[in-house]
């Protein structure tokens, strides 16, 4: 029992005490040693709501863990190989399972509405700063089918959510506007502050970029890596202006049942809910139509 509850551990609470200190520094050097004119730097009000996020978000995340490793130990028993974590390898392949499973992830969640849903939550922000990093959904409840796949491919459960957690402390480190570009090397291999600043832009050419965890090379392989041009706009494509927090965690799923009320048959709700964020009837027509017309 005692090694099922250490397992349950969650290392980024011991990160905790990191990322708040990080946060004080930034505020630090935006607000008090200068920054750029173009720099937007911290609002007491938007921090605040990104930390109370990031608060709730962790007792959230702590309960799905129980969910996560009971189920990763029922596939586990049914994967036909089963690594051992004692070796270095296992750990590398644990490594890259985890950063495609996160890209994939990643990816589906800006490209089905959805998962979008709860993910908007931490595109809200239109700062770009540590504290954005800490600003998490409340509904991780559709991480579970894709890192389902690493238990199935024979990683012990415990190693998954280990993964997962040198994922989230990696990222909290690329949400910043103080870090430039760093080595070309790094720049072409890993996920940087340039990188993901791309991620969270709402301009129309940063739009779907940059899914990578730790790593940038997913992007470069399928071909959804844009590199950092003019400073991006931060926040969604039409803000919310609120910081309730419960406007901000759900708002979204409300304009899905709002969409679906009004759909007039059973294609508009498949678009409404499992379609891109923005789909809709008249976009399909207006689709459909192109590409009649460029097949002719």
């Amino acid at each position: 029992m005692a090694d099922f509850l250490a397992h349950l551990r969650d290392p980024v609470l011991y990160a905790i005490p990191v990322f708040l200190l990080f946060v004080a520094v930034e505020i630090v050097a935006v607000h008090v040693l200068g920054h750029d004119d173009d720099v937007v730097g911290y609002s007491a009000a938007d921090t605040r709501t990104s930390m109370l996020m990031g608060t709730v978000a962790l007792g959230v995340n702590a309960l799905f863990r129980l969910v996560m490793l009971v189920v990763f130990a029922v596939l586990f028993e049914l994967a036909p190989v089963k690594f051992d974590p004692r070796d270095w390898w296992t750990w590398v392949l644990m490594l890259l399972g985890q950063e495609l499973v996160f890209y994939a992830y990643h990816r589906a969640s800006h490209r089905v509405r959805l998962l979008w849903a709860g993910h908007q939550v931490h595109h809200s922000s239109e700062h770009y700063n540590f504290s954005t990093a800490l600003r998490q959904k409340w509904t991780p409840y559709f991480q579970l089918p894709f890192w389902s796949v690493l238990a199935l491919c024979g990683i012990p459960p415990w190693l998954i959510l280990t993964g997962l957690s040198i994922d989230l402390v990696y990222q909290f480190f690329v949400h910043t506007e103080k870090i430039g570009r760093l080595p070309r090397w790094f720049e072409y291999v890993f996920n940087t502050p340039s990188h993901h600043r791309v991620h969270h832009g709402s301009d129309a050419e940063y739009l779907d970029a940059n899914y990578g965890g730790i790593l940038i090379v997913w992007d470069r392989l399928f071909r959804s890596f844009v590199p950092e041009g003019k400073r991006p706009t931060y926040g969604l494509t039409t803000n919310i202006r609120t910081h309730n927090l419960l406007k901000v965690g759900f708002h979204e799923y409300g304009s899905i049942l709002r969409d679906l009320r009004r759909a007039g048959s059973w294609r508009e709700r498949a678009g409404y809910v499992f379609g891109p964020p923005g789909w809709s009837p008249q976009q399909q027509s207006d689709a459909v139509a192109g590409h009649v017309v460029a097949s002719r």
